[in-house]
């Protein structure tokens, strides 16, 4: 099985399907991203990329209301912060790393600062 995101008109990720293999090959029995998405299009009409869960595919698997970035071949999840910001891996960063201690932390956007959660 292919899974496919739809995109709007800002490369936004509005769903994501399940499309069976034989709906994404060749008549050698290849897939082909062209021919999933066509399909979807056929379907659906719309714009659609392949993502796939193991992120071999486009960095991320997408999720509604991700972003597809066609310079960097990605889907970028929302921004969590505004502080944050986006990585070579399309990840977003802190602005200061999280420390290693074993504790539980939550970013403080007002403070700029790692919070720990107390139990």
């Amino acid at each position: 099985m292919a899974h496919f995101a739809e995109l709007d008109s800002n490369n936004i990720v509005l769903r994501v399907i399940v499309v069976d293999n034989k709906d994404t090959s060749d008549a050698s029995g290849v897939e082909k991203e062209h021919i999933g998405a066509a399909f979807c299009e056929r379907l659906f009409g719309g714009t659609w990329k392949q993502t796939s869960y193991n992120g071999t595919i486009r960095k991320h698997y997408a999720g509604v209301g991700y972003a597809y970035n066609a310079v960097r071949d990605a889907f970028i999840p929302p921004q969590p912060y505004p502080s944050w910001t986006l990585d070579d891996n399309a990840n977003w960063q802190p602005p200061v790393a999280m420390p290693t201690d074993g504790k539980m932390y939550s970013w403080d956007e007002q403070t700029q600062q790692w919070v720990a959660n107390d139990a």
